[in-house]
């Protein structure tokens, strides 16, 4: 059970276990009186731990859990996300770095690593959102993406002539790295104000993060004019103007533990909003080459956009209009004593006193292990300093330090699911303009629209469906990431098969499964090693991104492309930008992406029978159950 941190200070071992029946009454949810013989010097302890308790209560009444702060930062939390999806526009403008600067595919894909590696490599965001608050980790991302979109934009609108190719290289990675910062910054923060619901905050954040390359297509081709030069100064100004206003709301606050009745509402109404919001975008983006929408229209219907945005924050708002007071169940170490009984405690040396109140949150903090009392007793003595000299390793569902994780099978083998299920998906989407021409398809707004509102669909649809499973069935959420790793077979199989009319059923299918890998990896990987720590090992397991792009998309479907082209063209010509046309260019590409996803499909499997018992104790009761080690 977590304890504050005076606990370990001034508790003397003596003093916990001068009555052994204190270990029976902390694995029993029922009242029980222990009479306790307390010395001057701990009397003068109890006295200091009850100021401090009560201190700690009253600074806790003016942020009460569920109530409206948390979902003010979740309704900003949805602009970052979609700020962060910055990454997503690569194909916007990637065919304008090829032609300007005159690259060939080869260049131009490891240039798609590059923008891959910045968004993913996030182990520096992971450690500092357990150092500094959530604001400084969206400066630090608003400066990122100033400086280094700010490169490509003095590049491709020719504004400073001739720069190296290494430096626009480093100037994606630092620019594409801001995602990094914004996601993480507020992703932990919402996890941790949401703990009970993580697979659905997951699957909205990430459904907003998906959804953004969409919104920038609207911006891209309503505002800028479908100008690569013009939507990457967007990307310098824009979004950092956008995280600066946000950086007040998105805060940490204290969570709710407890069962509220108006909260699955809530988090309907979110779910709800942003599907409207994805057909909305992706309606208006696929009939604008129809109609031709006038700019009266247009800028009609980017209005209709961001009134779809600001959806998530109706629900602060009718919660401060119409507040609804509810009854929730105190955590147990967040009890505290009346000043009543302090002024009691006070005058007597010896006393009885309960040392715990039943409480219904017992669901929530109950042991995993309750008939290990071996495990209880070491627990208890390293509540006192220096109590016991080997501390106990966290099992599966506890907060585990990152070089406790490591060493655990479970630990790799959903790294590998990721990794395979991620990096062959991001394959596709680096090369999907060229993707596109290679089939006879010369816009490519369309598909990366249609790309994005599936992914956007697999990410929500991927928290939402994991979230019921494994609340009415135990059901680990990774059997999901299996069911559509093998559909990701079927579907590279028909990328490759070429056949006409396939190639938009193709992307909108492989979307959807790339996001459901996203909206499952990140409330697992919490499940399993806990939250404390959660930045960090988020970040980490999002390393399989960039590591596929490079290994799939800038070795292998690079080479592949430039090879084929220059058998096109003529041998010599591979240095050149030329173009592929033909199911060639991409066919042992896709042929390659789907028996890599095959070997994720069988390790996924293992992996979900290991972790089934986990989840059976996490949620047996129909509820998730924090772990006793847990601490945020």
């Amino acid at each position: 059970m977590p304890c504050h941190p005076i606990f370990r200070q001034n508790f003397r071992p003596s003093l916990l276990f001068k009555k052994r029946k204190l270990f029976f009454s902390l694995r029993f949810p029922v009242p029980l009186k222990i009479h306790v013989s307390l010395s001057r010097q701990d009397n003068e302890t109890h006295k200091n731990l009850l100021s401090v308790q009560i201190h700690h209560k009253t600074s806790m009444a003016n942020l009460k859990a569920g109530t409206r702060p948390p979902w003010v930062g979740l309704g900003a939390a949805v602009w970052v996300q979609i700020a962060s999806g910055n990454a997503y526009n690569f194909p916007l403008y990637s065919h304008s770095l090829k032609s300007v600067l005159g690259f060939n595919q080869h260049q131009l894909t490891m240039l798609g690593v590059a923008n891959d590696i910045g968004e993913n490599v996030g182990l520096l965001p992971g450690i500092a959102c357990n150092k500094f608050p959530p604001w400084v980790i969206l400066l630090i991302g608003s400066f990122a993406c100033i400086l280094g979109y700010g490169v490509l934009w003095l590049a491709v609108s020719k504004t400073v002539l001739y720069l190296p190719y290494w430096l626009l290289w480093l100037a994606l990675c630092v620019a594409t790295n801001s995602s990094a910062w914004l996601s993480t910054a507020v992703l932990v923060t919402n996890m941790r104000n949401f703990p009970v619901s993580r697979g659905t905050v997951a699957g909205i954040l990430k459904g907003y993060a998906g959804l953004s390359a969409a919104v920038f297509t609207e911006i891209y081709s309503t505002i800028l004019r479908k100008s690569s030069a013009n939507l990457l100064m967007f990307l310098s100004f824009g979004v950092p103007i956008l995280c600066f206003v946000m950086m007040y709301f998105v805060r940490p606050c204290t969570p709710a533990f407890g069962e509220d009745s108006t909260e699955h509402g809530h988090f309907l109404f979110i779910q709800v909003a942003s599907v409207v919001l994805g057909l909305y975008v992706l309606t208006t983006t696929i009939l604008d080459p129809i109609f031709h929408f006038s700019a009266e229209v247009s800028y009609a219907i980017l209005v209709g956009m961001v009134v779809l945005l600001m959806a998530p924050l109706a629900i602060p708002v009718k919660m401060t209009f119409c507040p609804l007071r509810i009854n929730r169940p105190e955590i147990r170490n967040q009890e505290v004593a009346s000043s009543d009984e302090t002024l009691q405690g006070e005058g007597n040396a010896d006393k009885t006193e309960p040392l715990l109140k039943s409480s219904e949150s017992s669901t929530y903090l109950g042991s995993f292990r309750e008939g290990d009392e071996a495990s209880e007793v070491a627990m208890l003595l390293a509540v006192g300093e220096g109590a016991v000299k080997k501390k106990r390793r966290p099992k599966r569902g506890e907060d585990f330090k990152f070089t406790e994780a490591i060493i655990k099978a479970d630990f790799w083998l959903l790294f590998l699911v990721y990794f395979t299920g991620v990096g062959s998906g991001v394959t596709v989407l680096n090369n999907l303009a060229q993707i596109g021409i290679a089939q006879g398809i010369h816009s490519t707004t369309i598909l990366l629209s249609l790309f994005s509102f599936c992914n956007f669909i697999g990410r929500l649809g991927g928290g939402v469906v994991s979230e019921h499973f494994v609340r009415s069935k135990t059901v680990p959420r990774t059997l999901w990431m299996t069911c559509t790793q093998i559909i990701m077979v079927i579907t590279y199989l028909l990328f490759a098969s070429a056949i006409s009319g396939t190639l938009y059923a193709a992307t909108a299918l492989l979307g959807i499964c790339y996001g459901v890998q996203f909206s499952i990896m990140i409330p697992t990987v919490s499940e399993l090693f806990g939250l404390k720590h959660f930045g960090i090992f988020y970040n980490f397991m999002s390393l399989g991104n960039p590591l596929g792009a490079f290994l799939f998309s800038g070795l292998l479907a690079g080479y592949i492309y430039d090879n084929e082209a220059a058998k096109q063209h003529g041998l010599g010509l591979i240095t050149s930008s030329i173009s592929c046309i033909g199911p060639n260019c991409f066919r042992l590409t896709f042929l390659i992406l789907a028996g890599i996803c095959g070997v994720g499909s069988v390790a996924s499997i293992i992996l979900t029978k290991r972790i089934w018992p986990v989840y059976q104790m996490l949620y047996g009761g129909g509820s998730f159950r924090l772990p006793q080690t847990s601490t945020r």
